[in-house]
């Protein structure tokens, strides 16, 4: 269960960080972002996240606010994550996390 736990945990992470690593590239890119072959790796990351919210969020919800909605849902299951890790590591003992 542990390492589920830990994968689970893992793949949210790496989805945050290309989320707020595209989002800030964005920033510094401008219009020409689009273009940018890092914004776009980033992109080709986070699609498969965006894609999901997107197929749960509501119709009203604007597209360019996906990627926004997609970040907080990913925040709640790493911070479910990382809570379930805790009392996982509590239950078996923790040096049997390390």
């Amino acid at each position: 269960m542990l390492l589920v736990v830990s994968a689970v945990k893992l793949v949210a992470e790496i989805a945050l960080m290309a989320l707020a690593g595209q989002w800030l590239l964005g920033l510094l890119a401008g219009a020409k972002r689009e273009s940018n072959f890092f914004y776009q790796t980033l992109g080709v990351l986070t699609k498969p996240f965006v894609r999901g919210m997107r197929m749960i969020s509501p119709k009203v919800v604007l597209d360019r606010h996906v990627p926004l909605a997609a970040f907080l849902l990913l925040g709640v299951v790493w911070a479910a994550a990382t809570l379930a890790r805790i009392s996982i590591c509590l239950e078996i003992g923790v040096q049997s996390c390390r």
